[in-house]
């Protein structure tokens, strides 16, 4: 849990900058009269995009920080509804999900540093790109299709790449100082946060320092039913901490090269009542069943950049990060039991990976005949280390047998590790070619990567004592190219066609490899050190229109997808091929590559602005996933989604509406639970006040009727009783506020 010494460390560090950056911006406009009131866009002032950057490619699209302010976003779900159709969020795997894929099959990327979505399947304890604070971000880009040619092992759906602020987004033209501070309050979950960030320049060096803290409570629901007992229909009490820390410290040359040093850490802490598993008479009764959610990131780097002065050299633009990154979540429970194991009963089921990396790339131009190039040549490693362990006290006899109250210890494995320690190496190698052919508008760019991987795991006291009594598995080790072939055509300023081929590589994960979980009695859930790795082919066409003012996008694309990882219930012809007997397991599942895949879809989006001051937007997002092994669709791709918006804007204030609109699960799919559709309304406000300079407040009504919905995403592998499916439903009518002030 957060200490007492972080919070009161963060509330006191928020304190001073909020007070130095007042007294500054008293004092500037105490001489500095405000003669310009009108609304002025907030300038990326960081890093240009370089031919190089995962996000340089027309398959992109990018929310700046502006976007992400005036819409409130403050999660990837937030993301989704307001800016992106084609994004969403499962809160059934904590994961992030592009185009039908989510977990390990999709990349985010924090300032080019690599997320790892931990994944402990038979603790129900996973996550990866929640763990990101949206008000550090200056730019967040979505990536979407597979191509590891330049996003690397894991890409097959896409990628989420975000950058954090720099100290020059903060200050200001002809200052040497800057800030933002901000607060807010949703009552979604009944949740405020808080945050600052200062940067100052001296000469050539430039700090930067952030802090925030949020505060929160459960997520509501349409449910009203309270107490306890599975007739609850409202959302389980629950409190949750968040925090994020970030230092940056950048020193630019005369030369053009820029050497810096960054550290962050990201803290999410989460305690829920269960009030919905506990009755009078059963084995959880009131009080006595809680449980806890932990998700922390840390993250150090080295990091480095270099823009040539001028054009001559061999080298244009370079980019090189060396970092230490450690990732970790944890799962408790804290209860008392009254039946079987009667007693105290606690669980802390721990999963966490560390490791040391390096990601770099440079851009050189030249030119040949009529052709001009931009080559890019990068490399990406990262040498890690992932361990996982369950902690536990209960009342559990030593040893079998189990029987009379204690008949379900045989279900019940704690102190132990379910996989050992597993020391990996991942190495990337990657090039590419962007040749312009004259003034046709013609270009072509073809790129090449290759990905090893090695597996190694290492015995430990707590796998040793793992109640499925494993034996020691092999290593891991593999390897792949992925090709791609990017062709775009600018027909005119405002008309840019491209068409896409691109392969994806993802390979398995340590769970997936080594996580064993069961016992003769009970049932197993074992993994493979046999898998191979998961590949994808991907076509994409499309075009690009306009401008910011009057503009918009179309995207086709399909993709085939090999040796799918998933885990299967084992025939018993299978089980007795593995050497075990079948009538000692209630199920045996194992991990295995088992589909070929085909997703497919479009998606659209269109905006106009018009002098009057008012704008519409409109944005599509088709997708369709098919297992050609078993005919069925796939139950993680999202419904159709669409969303229609028009706003107006003054010079000191605004107004927007939007609808969203999602369609139902109809076909036939895997999924337990068919979600209906539904169109939601939201009504968003901004105002500039004109007698203080630099801030803006932000409000919003949010599912204005207060429909009642569910989520596909969310309850794909969830039974709902009807009586009670209130308790998976989504939030009814809340509101936004959020004030941030800018010195």
């Amino acid at each position: 849990m957060v200490t007492r010494r972080l919070r009161s460390t963060l509330a006191t560090c928020t304190a001073l900058a909020v007070l130095s950056l007042a007294s500054g911006a008293a004092a500037q406009q105490a001489t500095q009269p405000q003669t310009d009131t009108t609304l002025k866009p907030i300038v990326l002032k960081g890093k240009r995009v370089k031919a190089g950057d995962p996000e340089s490619t027309p398959l992109a699209t990018q929310t700046t920080e502006a976007q992400i302010e005036n819409k409130q976003i403050r999660s990837i779900e937030d993301l989704g509804r307001t800016i992106d159709p084609g994004v969403n969020f499962s809160r059934a795997t904590n994961s992030l999900n592009i185009r039908g894929l989510e977990g390990s099959r999709v990349t985010t990327l924090v300032d080019g540093i690599p997320l790892t979505y931990l994944r402990d399947n038979a603790r129900s304890n996973n996550g990866g790109a929640d763990a990101v604070d949206f008000f550090a971000l200056t730019t967040v880009n979505v990536v979407k299709g597979g191509d590891s040619s330049r996003l690397g092992d894991g890409a097959l759906g896409g990628a989420l790449l975000v950058r954090t602020l720099e100290p020059e987004d903060l200050i200001g033209e002809g200052k040497d100082w800057g800030g933002k501070v901000g607060t807010g309050y949703d009552s979604m979950d009944k949740s405020w946060y808080g945050g600052a960030a200062v940067a100052r320049k001296i000469e050539n060096t430039s700090i930067m320092f952030l802090g925030t803290y949020k505060k929160g409570h459960e997520r509501q629901n349409h449910g009203s039913v309270g107490g306890f007992g599975p007739t609850r229909t409202a959302t389980n009490p629950a409190d949750y901490d968040q925090s994020n820390l970030l230092f940056k410290l950048r020193q630019d040359t005369e030369s053009g090269h820029r050497f810096g040093f960054t550290a962050e850490r990201f803290s999410t802490e989460k305690d829920i009542d269960l009030r919905q598993a506990q009755t009078l008479t059963g084995t959880y009764r009131p009080g006595n069943h809680e449980s806890g959610e932990e998700n922390r990131r840390t993250r150090v780097s080295l990091d480095y950049e270099y823009d040539a002065p001028s054009t001559d050299g061999l080298i244009d633009a370079a980019q090189a990060t060396l970092y230490w990154q450690r990732q970790e979540r944890a799962l408790t429970q804290d209860s008392f039991r009254f039946t079987t194991v009667p007693g105290v009963y606690t669980r802390d089921n721990q999963i966490e990976e560390a490791g040391v990396g390096f990601t770099g790339f440079l851009d050189n131009n030249f030119r040949t005949g009529t052709v001009d190039h931009v080559f890019t040549l990068g490399t990406n490693l990262f040498l890690s280390r992932a361990e996982q362990y369950s902690a536990g006290v209960d009342s559990c006899p030593a040893a079998p047998p189990y029987v009379g109250v204690f008949a379900g210890c045989a279900m019940l494995h704690t102190n132990q590790a379910d996989m050992p320690d597993v020391d990996s190496t991942k190495i990337g190698i990657y090039a590419q070619d962007r040749m312009t052919f004259g003034d046709s508008g013609f270009s072509l760019t073809p790129g090449l990567r290759f990905d090893w991987y090695d597996h190694s795991p290492r015995n430990t006291p707590s796998f040793t004592n793992n109640a499925s009594n494993p034996s020691m598995p092999g290593g891991s080790q593999d390897s792949a190219f992925s090709p791609k072939l990017l062709a775009e055509y600018q027909l005119n300023d405002d008309v840019t066609l491209f068409a896409q081929w691109a392969m994806g590589f993802r390979s398995p994960t340590a769970t997936e490899l080594y996580l064993s979980y069961g016992s003769v009695g009970s049932y197993a859930s074992i993994g493979n050190p046999d898998l191979e790795p998961e590949t994808s082919s991907g076509f994409e066409v499309g075009s690009r229109l306009g401008d910011d003012n009057f503009g918009g996008s179309v995207n086709f694309f399909y993709t085939r997808y090999k040796n799918f990882i998933e885990g299967r219930n084992l025939t018993a012809a299978e089980i007795i091929a593995r050497g075990l007997n079948p009538l000692d397991y209630q199920f045996f599942q194992q991990q295995i590559n088992l589909s070929k895949v085909e997703i497919f879809g479009a998606e659209f989006s269109a905006h106009k602005r018009f002098d009057s001051g008012f704008n519409v937007r409109a944005g599509l997002a088709f997708t369709r996933g098919i297992d050609l092994v078993n005919h069925t669709h796939l139950a993680s791709v999202a419904p159709v989604k669409a969303i229609v918006g028009a706003g107006y804007e003054a010079e000191t204030w605004g107004v927007d509406v939007l609808w969203t609109g999602v369609g139902n699960v109809s076909y036939k799919s895997s999924a337990t639970y068919k979600a209906a559709g539904y169109g939601l309304v939201d009504l968003t406000a901004w105002w500039e006040p004109e007698q203080v300079k630099g801030l803006r407040i932000n409000a919003g009504i949010y599912n204005l009727f207060d429909k009642k919905y569910w989520d596909a995403l969310n309850n794909k592998s969830t039974t709902v009783p009807a009586a009670t499916a209130d308790y998976y439903s989504e939030p009814g009518r809340t509101f936004k506020l959020s004030l941030t002030q800018r010195f």
